[in-house]
């Protein structure tokens, strides 16, 4: 027994943190080569400037057209050339219902300047119930450039920053640093048919008179004459310059009299504008036709029905600033001092012991230290090297997600549990835990001699590694008293936090640690006997349940195509781990047989699991039985909290149990549901089993940098944040406030 937990233990736990390591230092590089693609190490900041960026999903190039020569006079036209990869887009000047324009910011020589981007018509883009206006295939962004009089030189040196963010069914921020010289002597047409398709695509000035007005019944009417006469009878595209108007994936309304042109459009339940012109993009969907597409601007016709408050609405500006896409903001000082933040994050640490992700193995722990000739030298070695494994481990995860934030990456406690990669492979692991309790296979039966015998000359390796694994499994988990310690430890110097960090993995071995130093303690286990190789069975259980939480997991996170890829890899798996538990020439066969049977399922949907891509419902955690919560996004709040309606908003993740279990529990008592009902309180989910550095940010605002955070919005009042374990009566306590 104590042969096949360490052996295990030290398996397990040295590959989960390799494995760990491995895949966030990846992701950490692949983050600066997505944004320039590069020979030479250094931050995104400090690359070397070049005229192309290639990314996993686009290839964006400055180029330039100045077919009459770089002179005073005559524009020179720059632009970002962005080719996407297929599915992929990024995002028009009014992006739609998610998503962000690309925004371009220059540094030009004294006296010349650039004007606006001449930005081609979009199309639309419907993603489930949602739209938005974008770009797909290659889209060339025009500005033009004006030169001072006199101006003089060989060359003309342009450098551009531009970020944009690329969506498929995820959404990636990117950016890139470009310098582009162009020579003044002579024309530079090199970049024609690209500009002159970006021309063609730009929207035409109209002189068509139109106007608008709001009717009854949230519609939005809109009349216009003078379009040009070959449009007459044909459909139309409509694309509004202003965002949070019109509900973007309707399907608008047309009619035609004569040359006159009316186009009716539900508006948006949660508009946030009331404009007194209206300006739109409007395209022929009739090929060839001339011109593509035109912009009009339409007046009011009559007044807006009271209800919306432009200013208390977020700007596209403000979305990005929250979504830590420009420019991050100080999150809110929590009322917590150093000290406090010390003992809450121990107390969250003991507590974690009972969590249902970490106390199998804090169970298998104990079951090592109570076998026949333990002496009690060797219950206070094996507690210490646990106790420096959790803690060492814990410091170790706390510092790389420092790093990660600090380097730009907008990330948080149980931040590994978003990358689908980390999630297979714990399944994988828990997979083999599962197998090896049941009695399927025996390390010992396949494992070499000399490696068997490591276990009793190294028992101090095998518990240090014990406490590896346990903070792996604890990494998804957030109890009591850590919500606040953490997020407060986000803020504070490296040192300082990370010494809260280390307080959570002390609490978190304190258990073990009393067990192998207090003798009074450790006359609580149980007596060694028989019963202990039945109890190792029924632990299999919990392993086995483990892992069906974990593909549950990667279902919110692939979709059922990923789940099904992994659960394929895990029968393959399990094949490999029976096939080595039998006699020799059976189990040369089998392995051979399972080695070629894993390999094929690997290279066939193997990276299907690894590169997977999120399931396109928005709200994919949502319980069948909790169909009023709504998806949360940047600003809905402060939109909601305008109209005067209370909002709560549940923080969650799919591989957070905690999250879970109030889920199904707290939120889902009827009476609570009722109360908020009867106080008119939205309430809305965010979402964060994906990396998304909108929820992120906003965590960072409430002092908070993990979930589960339940939060109660009030207009005129402070967010009033509750506790990771939710009662409803505390809950119905604080609507009845309302």
């Amino acid at each position: 027994m104590n042969l096949k937990l360490s052996s295990l233990f030290r398996m397990s736990g040295a590959f989960f943190t390799v494995f760990l390591i491995a895949t966030s230092s990846m992701n950490t590089v692949t983050r600066a080569q997505n944004t320039v693609n590069f020979s030479s190490g250094g931050s995104a900041k400090a690359l070397r400037a070049v005229s192309v960026v290639t990314t996993e999903q686009v290839r964006a190039e400055l180029i330039a057209h100045a077919p009459q020569g770089v002179q005073t006079g005559q524009p020179v036209w720059v632009g970002l050339k962005i080719a996407h990869k297929p599915e992929w887009h990024t995002y028009w000047k009014n992006s739609g219902d998610s998503g962000l324009p690309t925004t371009l910011e220059w540094k030009l020589p004294v006296g010349v300047s650039a004007g606006d981007i001449a930005w081609p018509a979009p199309k639309k883009i419907p993603i489930g119930n949602l739209a938005n206006y974008g770009y797909e295939n290659t889209v060339v962004l025009p500005v033009a450039l004006t030169l001072p009089t006199g101006f003089s030189g060989d060359k003309l040196v342009v450098e551009l920053q531009a970020n944009w963010l690329v969506c498929k069914q995820e959404c990636i921020p990117e950016e890139g640093t470009f310098t582009l010289s162009i020579p003044t002597r002579g024309s530079y047409a090199a970049n024609a048919a690209d500009f002159e398709a970006a021309f063609a695509a730009a929207p035409k000035p109209s002189t068509a008179q139109a106007s608008f007005k709001p009717q009854a019944g949230g519609i939005l009417a809109i009349n216009i004459n003078g379009l040009p006469a070959n449009w007459a009878g044909q459909a139309l595209n409509f694309y509004p310059e202003i965002g949070s108007l019109i509900q973007t994936a309707a399907v608008p309304t047309q009619k035609w009299s004569g040359d006159a042109f009316s186009i009716s459009v539900p508006l948006d339940p949660q508009r946030s504008a009331s404009p007194d012109g209206l300006a739109m993009v409007l395209s022929s969907q009739a090929k060839g036709a001339e011109p593509s597409a035109i912009r009009v601007v339409a007046k009011l016709d009559g007044a807006w029905p009271a209800g919306a408050s432009v200013a208390a609405v977020p700007t596209a500006l403000d979305t990005a600033l929250k979504a830590n896409l420009i420019e991050k903001s100080a999150p809110v000082a929590p009322s917590m001092t150093f000290w406090l933040a010390l003992v809450s994050a121990f107390i969250g640490g003991l507590i974690l012991n009972l969590m249902p992700c970490v106390f199998p193995v804090l169970a298998l722990k104990v079951f090592a230290v109570v076998q026949p000739g333990t002496s009690p030298a060797l219950r206070r070695k094996s507690a210490t090297a646990y106790t420096v494994g959790v803690v060492a481990s814990m410091v170790a995860l706390a510092a790389l997600m420092l790093a990660l934030r600090s380097a730009g990456e907008a990330v948080g406690w149980g931040f590994q549990l978003q990358t689908p990669a980390v999630v297979a492979t714990l399944a994988a692991l828990f997979t083999i835990l599962t197998l090896n309790f049941a009695g399927v296979f025996e390390f010992g039966s396949f494992l070499p001699s000399r490696v068997a015998t490591l276990q009793a000359k190294s028992p101090v390796v095998d518990s240090a590694l014990s406490g590896v694994l346990a903070v792996a499994v604890a990494s998804p988990c957030t109890a009591p008293f850590m919500g606040a310690s953490l997020g407060f430890a986000a803020g504070l110097p490296a040192v300082q936090a990370l010494a809260i960090f280390a307080s959570l993995g002390l609490g978190l071995a304190l258990p073990f640690l009393l067990i192998g130093w207090v003798p009074a303690v450790a006359k609580f286990l149980p007596r060694p006997g028989a019963w202990m190789d039945t109890a190792r069975k029924v632990m299999a259980f919990p392993m086995a349940a483990t892992v069906v939480w974990l593909v549950w997991v990667l279902g919110q996170q692939t979709g059922i195509d990923g789940a099904g890829a992994l659960l394929m890899i895990l029968v393959a798996l399990s094949f490999v781990a029976w096939s080595l538990g039998q006699t020799r020439r059976i189990k040369l066969i089998f392995t051979i047989i399972s080695i070629a049977t894993v390999s094929m399922i690997t290279v066939t949907i193997g990276q299907k699991v690894v590169e997977m891509l999120p399931v396109e419902t928005p709200n994919a955690t949502a319980a069948p039985s909790s169909k009023e919560w709504g998806a949360w996004q940047p600003g809905k709040v402060d939109q909601l909290l305008a109209s005067g309606q209370p909002v709560f908003v549940d923080f969650t993740a799919a591989w957070c149990v905690t999250c879970q279990f109030n889920k199904k529990n707290a939120l889902a008592d009827n009476a609570l549901i009722a109360d908020m009902a009867s106080k008119n309180v939205a309430r809305l989910r965010a979402d964060w089993t994906r990396r998304d550095p909108a929820i992120t940010q906003a965590l960072t605002e409430l002092g908070r940098n993990g979930v589960p955070v339940y939060v109660l919005y009030r207009k005129g009042a402070a967010p009033q944040v509750f506790s990771e374990i939710l009662s409803a009566s505390e809950l119905r306590a604080a609507i009845a406030k309302i």
